[in-house]
C-alpha cells in the first residue's frame, strides 16, 4: 500500500508528488502515456528534428516551484527570447522587447508610445496581486456550521487585506480586467492598431472567443503574471524543449523516492464506504492508498473515473456543463531554412520572438466568427515560434523547427464532421497563411506534426483541445474552479483531491495547482517527516 496515488504525470502531477514525498509520504504516480510530462513533452516528430509537442514556451512556471524542486540542478535551463513579439504588417512591422518597444510603437503613434509606461505600471499592479494569489488556496464554500466555516472566513479576510492594499485606480482596473473584453480594455488605452494587436493576442491565446468577448481581458492578464529568470512578464525557451521541464521534475521526484509508472493508465478511482481508497489500473491492478490526487481534466475524473452515485446531483450537473474548448490547432514543422518575411526578410532577433500573424483586433474577431460559422477560420490567427534560433539541439545544423499555435478552430466541427477528416486540409491552410507573409515558407517545410483539437483530447486528455483544462471565465475561476465547493483542491469524495489545471490558478505550465493541492493534502494526511 502507498500513501498517495497521483493520476497523471503531467507537470502538476509531478509537482504534487514531489511535495508529498518531501514530507515523507510514499507516492506512486501513474501515467497513461509511455512518457511522463503530459502536454509538456519534447518528441522527435521528423527524422533529426525535435520540438515541444503541445505546450511550447516558458513564462508562468512558478519561481517557488523551480527553487523547491531545484530544477536547474536537474538539468533545466531557460533562455530568454532576444525580442518579445514580432507582428508582420502589410506595410511594415512591430517588434517589441526590452529596450525597443517604445520606439517601435512610436512608428505608428507617438501618443501610444508615451502611454506605454503608464499601461505597464497599471497592469503590473494587478499582475503582482495575481502572483501573490497563485500559491494560495482559495476560500471554499463549506457546509456544516460555523466551526467548518471559520478557516474559510479567515482566508477571505486575508484576501480582503491584499485587495485593500490596492489604490482606487488599481481596484477599478481590477474590476475592468475581470469583466471587460481585451479589445475594450486596449481601446481605452491606445489608438494605433499594431500595439493593440500584439497585446490583444494574449486575450485569445487558448481562448475560443473574440478579443471583444467579455472576460477576455482576464485571459490577457493571465498571460502576463509570469517571469523568466527573475524578469517579470518575460517569455523564454527551455533548452531541450518543454520536456526538459518535466524530465527535471521527474528526476526531482525520483530523488525523493517517488515511484513513477509510465504506460499505466487508471480505469477507476476505487472507493469504499464513500471514500477514495486507491485506483484500479487499465490492466486491472488494484493499488490501495490513503488518498488519490488527480491531475486529469475534471470532466475525465468525474465523468469517467468516479462512481457518479458518490457525487451530489448538482455537482454532476455542473461538471457536465463545465466549459472546455480552446479552439486550438497545434503544429510542429521541420524547416530547411528560416522563414524570410516580406516586411523584414533578413534573419535577426525577430526570428527568436513570438511571431504573431494577426495584424489587428478586427482580424482576430473575424477569425473567431468565421470558425463558429464554418468550423475553422479561413484567415486564421497563427503564432509561430522558431525555438531552434535559441536552441541548436532541436534540429540539424543549418535547419530549424517551428511551433505553430493556430486559432481559431471549432473544438467540435459543425454538421457532425470529424477532425480526422479535416486535419490535413486545415494544416495546409495554416502553412499557406504563414507563406503569405513569408514567401518560400511552404517550400521549406520538410515535415510536419499535426494536433487538431481531437488529437489534443485523445493524446493529452485536453477536452475540446482546451490547453487550460477548462475555460478561464469568471464562473470557472478561483473558488469556483472547477465548481464552487470544490475549489480548495478537495473533491466531494473524501480522500480524493484535484491537483491539475482544472483548479486554481488554472492553465499554463505553472506547477501552482500541484503545489497547492499537496499543501492541502498534507493538512489532511499529516506529514511523516
Amino acid at each position: 500500500m502507498t500513501d498517495v496515488v497521483v493520476i497523471g504525470a503531467g507537470h502538476n502531477g509531478l509537482v504534487c508528488a514531489f511535495y508529498l514525498a518531501r514530507a515523507g509520504l510514499k507516492v506512486t504516480v501513474l501515467e497513461r502515456r509511455e512518457v511522463v510530462g503530459g502536454a509538456a513533452v519534447t518528441e522527435e516528430f521528423h527524422p533529426g528534428f525535435r520540438n515541444s509537442v503541445a505546450s511550447y514556451t516558458v513564462s508562468l512556471l512558478n519561481p517557488k516551484v523551480i527553487a523547491d524542486l531545484d530544477l536547474p540542478r536537474h538539468g533545466l535551463r531557460v533562455v530568454e527570447r532576444k525580442a518579445s513579439n514580432f507582428l508582420p504588417l502589410p506595410d511594415g512591422y512591430l517588434l517589441t522587447g526590452e529596450g525597443r518597444t517604445k520606439a517601435e510603437v512610436a512608428k505608428f503613434s507617438v501618443r501610444d508610445a508615451e502611454r506605454l509606461d503608464a499601461y505597464n505600471d497599471r497592469l503590473d499592479a494587478i499582475a503582482d496581486l495575481l502572483r501573490a494569489l497563485v500559491l494560495e488556496t482559495p476560500p471554499d464554500m463549506v457546509e456544516g456550521g460555523w466551526v467548518r466555516a471559520i478557516p474559510e472566513l479567515i482566508k477571505g479576510a486575508a484576501l480582503g487585506r491584499k485587495l485593500s492594499k490596492l489604490d482606487v485606480t488599481a481596484r477599478r482596473d481590477l474590476l475592468a480586467l475581470f469583466s471587460q473584453s481585451a479589445g475594450d480594455w486596449l481601446d481605452g488605452w491606445f489608438e494605433s492598431g499594431p500595439i493593440k494587436a500584439v497585446l490583444g493576442f494574449d486575450g485569445v491565446v487558448g481562448n475560443y472567443a473574440s478579443p471583444y468577448a467579455p472576460g477576455s481581458a482576464y485571459v490577457l492578464l493571465h498571460h502576463v503574471f509570469g517571469e523568466v529568470n527573475g524578469k517579470k512578464g518575460a517569455w523564454g525557451h527551455a533548452i531541450g524543449g518543454m520536456g526538459a521541464i518535466t524530465q527535471a521534475m521527474a528526476a526531482a521526484c525520483r530523488e525523493r523516492g517517488v515511484e513513477i509508472r509510465a504506460g499505466e493508465g487508471v480505469a477507476e478511482v476505487l472507493t469504499e464506504r464513500g471514500r477514495a481508497v486507491g485506483v484500479v489500473t487499465d490492466r486491472g491492478e488494484t493499488i490501495r492508498a490513503r488518498a488519490v490526487a488527480s491531475n486529469t481534466h475534471p470532466k475525465i475524473l468525474f465523468e469517467r473515473l468516479v462512481d457518479p452515485a458518490l457525487l451530489p446531483t448538482d455537482f454532476r450537473e455542473r461538471i457536465d456543463r463545465y466549459r472546455s474548448g480552446s479552439g486550438t490547432f497545434r503544429m510542429n514543422v521541420a524547416l530547411s531554412e528560416p522563414p524570410r518575411f516580406t516586411c523584414l526578410p533578413e534573419p535577426g532577433d525577430h526570428l527568436t520572438a513570438g511571431i504573431i500573424i494577426a495584424p489587428s483586433l478586427a482580424y482576430m474577431e473575424r477569425a473567431h466568427a468565421d470558425a463558429r460559422a464554418y468550423g475553422w477560420s479561413r484567415e486564421p490567427i497563427v503564432e509561430m515560434l522558431i525555438p531552434s534560433t535559441l536552441d541548436d539541439s532541436l534540429a540539424p545544423a543549418g535547419r530549424h523547427v517551428a511551433s505553430l499555435f493556430c486559432q481559431h478552430v471549432a473544438p467540435k466541427l459543425p454538421d457532425g464532421r470529424s477532425w480526422d477528416d479535416c486535419r490535413e486540409e486545415v494544416a495546409d491552410l495554416m502553412i499557406d497563411t504563414v507563406d503569405r507573409w513569408a514567401p518560400g515558407f511552404k517550400a521549406s517545410v520538410l515535415g510536419r506534426q499535426i494536433k487538431s483539437p481531437l488529437d489534443l483530447e485523445r493524446d493529452f486528455g485536453l477536452i475540446g483541445g482546451d490547453i487550460f483544462h477548462g475555460v478561464l471565465s469568471l464562473d470557472q475561476m478561483f473558488s469556483a474552479r472547477p465548481v464552487l465547493g470544490a475549489g480548495a483542491y478537495r473533491a466531494p469524495v473524501p480522500g480524493l483531491y484535484l491537483c491539475g489545471a482544472g483548479t486554481h490558478p488554472g492553465g499554463g505550465v505553472t506547477g501552482a495547482p500541484g503545489r497547492n493541492a499537496a499543501r492541502e493534502m498534507l493538512k489532511d494526511l499529516g506529514s511523516r517527516r
